[in-house]
C-alpha cells in the first residue's frame, strides 16, 4: 500500500523479483554471446542440428524456418514449424545448437503428449483473457470501494481481477517444468545424435541453464505481483 507516496508493497515484494529478472536476462544474453563463438567440430548450424534431432525422433514433417530478431526462437505447434532466430538458424556454434535442440525438444514434447505442455497450451486463451481483464477489474473495484454503499461490490470486482491475474501465475508455473524438460531432452538428443563432444556439450548446457533462469525469474515476478495485489485489495477491504 502506498505510504507517504511510497508503495512499500512494490519495493519489498516486486522490485527484488524485477531485479532478478533483469539479471537473468543479462545473464542469458552474455552466456549466449560467449558460446556463440565456440565452434563445434561437427560444423552444424542450429537449423541443421534441429533437423537432425527432429528426424531422429520421427518428426520429419516438422519444418524449420528462419525468423528475424534476437533469441526469438520458438516452436509453433499449430503450424508444425520451428522458427529459429538470426543468431541460431545459420550459425554453427554450441550456443546455436543448444537453442535449436531445445526448440526441437518442445516439438518432441507435443509428439509424445507431455502433460505440462498440453496444460500450458490449453490455458493460453484463459491466460490471455485474464491478463487483459485483471488490472481494469482491480482498478475499478478499488475505486468503487471508496464509494459509499458500493464497497462490497468494489471488493468483489477487485478480487475477480486478482483471480484473473492468478491465471498468469498458473501459466508461469506450468511453463517452468516445460522449459526444463525441453532442455533436458535437447541435451540428451545432442548426446545421442553425436552432435557435440563433452566440452562442447558443456557450453550448450550453460546456455540452456541461463535461459531456464529467465523462466524462474518470470515465475517469481508473477508470484510477487500476485501477493502485492492480494495485500492491496485486502487492505482496502479492511479500510
Amino acid at each position: 500500500m502506498p505510504v507517504y507516496g511510497i508503495d512499500w508493497t512494490y519495493i519489498l515484494l516486486v522490485l527484488p523479483a524485477v531485479i532478478f529478472s533483469l539479471w537473468a536476462s543479462a545473464s542469458v544474453n552474455s552466456t549466449f554471446q560467449k558460446y556463440a563463438k565456440q565452434r563445434p567440430l561437427c560444423g552444424m548450424t542450429g537449423a541443421e542440428a534441429a533437423r537432425r534431432v527432429l528426424d531422429a525422433n520421427g518428426l520429419q514433417h516438422i519444418r524449420i524456418e528462419h525468423i528475424a530478431g534476437e533469441l526469438t526462437d520458438h516452436y509453433d505447434p499449430s503450424a508444425n514449424v520451428i522458427r529459429l532466430s538470426d543468431a541460431v538458424y545459420d550459425n554453427a556454434s554450441t550456443a546455436a545448437i543448444g537453442v535449436a535442440a531445445h526448440e526441437a525438444g518442445h516439438a518432441i514434447q507435443h509428439a509424445v503428449g507431455y502433460a505440462p505442455i498440453k496444460i500450458r497450451t490449453a490455458i493460453v486463451p484463459l491466460t490471455n483473457i485474464g491478463s487483459k481483464l485483471s488490472m481494469p477489474l482491480i482498478l475499478a473495484g478499488l475505486l468503487l470501494t471508496a464509494v459509499s454503499g458500493l464497497g462490497d461490490l468494489g471488493f468483489m470486482l477487485a478480487m475477480a481481477g486478482v483471480i484473473c491475474f492468478s491465471l498468469c501465475v498458473v501459466f508461469q508455473l506450468v511453463t517452468l517444468p516445460t522449459e526444463f524438460n525441453a532442455s533436458n531432452r535437447a541435451l540428451a538428443a545432442i548426446k545421442d545424435c553425436g552432435l557435440l563432444n563433452r566440452e562442447e556439450l558443456a557450453g550448450s548446457r550453460k546456455v540452456l541453464r541461463a535461459a531456464a533462469m529467465t523462466y524462474v525469474a518470470a515465475l517469481a515476478t508473477a508470484i510477487m505481483q500476485l501477493l502485492r495485489l492480494i495485500i492491496i485489495v485486502g487492505g482496502r477491504r479492511r479500510d
